[in-house]
């Protein structure tokens, strides 16, 4: 009887911070289809009467979102590539290739997981700098192509293939790239895509990078073009909410799709609990 009540009560407590969670969502949903004089009402009128549309008119004639879009689809998708394949040639390398000092040189490696991003921002600029890249998006994908985080969770999996299978190419007369293509990379596939997944997320909601090395309007990504856009409408929560939406949905369709990934991806790279 105890066991019952304590999941009742979990399944409970579950469903009432899952509702906290989704609330600010639904507000800014339910905010971008009002008008100004509807925002503050109380109690909270969800369902917009009328519901008004022209805030996502505004969003999409006033500002270059078109453009924003195409920027950070861009960005996102070559470091999202970059990263992936750079990320599983050196997790192959620490699972599979033995040599002096790998383990060493692994933990060093995910040190910097423990390094926040805003203590190297100077001397990165400086670097970007230097090579003449600053407003540009190449600036952008270089600061993204290394990541302790994909290295680590790659190699996680890549340790659960069984050392026989990679022996056996090598047997065959297989090298290691032909091993890392035919062997190690169809296995890995859930891993893969959580990688893809959570790196095209942060990319694509990358806010601090755009910031530092952006200048030109045209170049702008999606997060630094919103920014401005908000400025540009300060205290017209109607308009900012809709474009807040609409900055959102390439996620949460990418989320939605590839949810079942996600979780086997943990799952199989020793991520859970």
């Amino acid at each position: 009887m105890n066991k019952k009540i304590s999941t009742v009560l979990f399944y409970a407590l579950m469903f009432f911070m899952s509702l906290l969670m989704i609330f600010p969502f639904l507000w800014m949903l339910s905010t971008s289809l009002k008008y100004d004089s509807q925002v503050f009402t109380v109690p909270i009128e969800w369902i917009p009467d009328p519901v008004n549309w022209s805030n996502y008119v505004k969003v999409w004639t006033e500002e270059p979102f078109l453009i924003f879009y195409k920027n950070t689809a861009f960005v996102a998708v070559c470091a999202t590539a970059g990263q992936v394949f750079i990320s599983a040639l050196a997790a192959y390398a620490f699972a599979k290739i033995k040599f002096a000092g790998r383990n060493f040189i692994f933990g060093l490696y995910i040190a910097t997981m423990m390094v926040p991003w805003h203590t190297i921002m100077i001397p990165q600029y400086q670097i970007i700098s230097s090579l003449k890249l600053t407003d540009t998006h190449l600036s952008l994908i270089l600061g993204q192509l290394a990541s302790a985080f994909g290295i680590f969770l790659l190699r996680q999996f890549f340790m659960t293939v069984p050392d026989d299978l990679v022996e056996a190419a090598r047997i065959d007369g297989a090298g290691e790239f032909r091993t890392f293509g035919k062997i190690m990379l169809p296995q890995a596939k859930p891993a893969l895509a959580t990688l893809v997944i959570f790196t095209f997320i942060q990319v694509w909601n990358d806010y601090m990078a755009p910031l530092i090395y952006l200048n030109s309007r045209h170049k702008y990504t999606i997060q630094l073009g919103l920014k401005f856009f908000q400025s540009e409408h300060t205290m017209q929560y109607t308009v900012i909410m809709a474009g807040t939406v609409c900055a959102l949905i390439p996620i949460l369709i990418v989320f939605l799709i590839f949810e079942k990934q996600i979780t086997d991806g943990m799952v199989h790279s020793g991520l859970k609990g």
